[in-house]
């Protein structure tokens, strides 16, 4: 029987943790797309498996009025095709981390990986490479990000003809994004690329195929490298003018690499040691 290391099993339940104030917020999203997936043309074994094989909820729902009005299928799968070009990115940043795995296995990885479990993982910091306990905290974090939206959006499309459309819950489900997109602001630079891609995707908004999630996304993620690189330079300025040893932190609220003392600064003063004379800070003590 398959036994998982013990920091794997850690790492899985510190992912749970981590994630677990958002799957409320998570619960509510999904049960949203899964009534609006029961309400289209599509029938309810169409309409799980669609789900279980995108699982994606802007797409989802991009692409329910292209069913409706009965456009070629190639239309649909480039429109939902844009939408998600953003797991790309994401999935580009997640191959340093766990390049060292199969590809079965980071196949899987791919198949779970959400917007927030994505999110939370990142914001953990972990290093590149393997890290005990690493592939079991994204696990924990894409699992139940993954379980809960699946859950949710099945019992909303089993539930949903019992829904009045008068209710509104799109709107509601609107809602329940933004606890969800806060919790993740903790910087100002976080909260610069949020904004900036909120203005994007605004300004963009009547751009087919949904472009305007693209660009925001494009926009956000040159923001943040831009952000990371200003914050760095300012950090290391600041330890070059105290002359001493400084840690340079990021734009992320992390600390980084603690910055070398400068040789010339206690040169003279280890010499004095060594040669048995008393240094010139003592002198002026003395």
């Amino acid at each position: 029987m398959l036994r998982l290391p013990a920091a794997e099993r850690e790492g899985f339940a510190a992912g749970f943790r981590i994630i677990s104030p958002l799957l409320p917020a998570i619960f509510s999203w999904g049960l949203v797309t899964g009534v609006a997936m029961s309400k289209s043309v599509l029938t309810v074994p169409q309409a799980i498996g669609f789900t279980l094989m995108l699982y994606a909820g802007s797409a989802q729902l991009a692409s329910l009025p292209l069913f409706a009005a009965g456009l070629p299928l190639w239309t649909i799968l480039l429109t939902v095709g844009v939408i998600n070009l953003r797991f790309v990115i994401f999935s580009a940043a997640l191959q340093p981390h766990f390049s060292y795995l199969s590809l079965p296995r980071r196949l899987v990885l791919g198949y779970v990986n959400g917007d927030l479990g994505f999110v939370m993982f990142m914001n953990q910091n972990f290093a590149n490479g393997y890290v005990p306990g690493k592939e079991g905290t994204y696990y924990g974090v894409a699992l139940s990000n993954w379980a809960v939206w699946h859950v949710s959006s099945i019992i909303g499309i089993l539930l949903g003809a019992l829904v009045p459309d008068s209710w509104g819950l799109g709107f509601a489900g609107t809602l329940a994004l933004i606890p969800m997109m806060v919790h993740t602001i903790t910087t100002r630079s976080t909260l610069l690329v949020v904004t900036l891609a909120s203005v994007i995707g605004l300004l963009a908004f009547d751009l087919p195929y949904r472009l305007n999630l693209v660009l925001g996304v494009l926009g956000a993620l040159a923001a943040g490298v831009v952000c990371d690189e200003l914050a760095a330079r300012h950090a290391k300025k600041l330890a070059l003018a105290g002359g001493g040893a400084a840690t340079l932190p990021d734009s992320r609220g992390t600390q980084g690499v603690p910055a070398a003392v400068p040789l010339a600064a206690s040169a003279p003063e280890s010499l004095a040691e060594s040669s048995g004379k008393p240094s010139a800070s003592e002198e002026s003590r003395s």
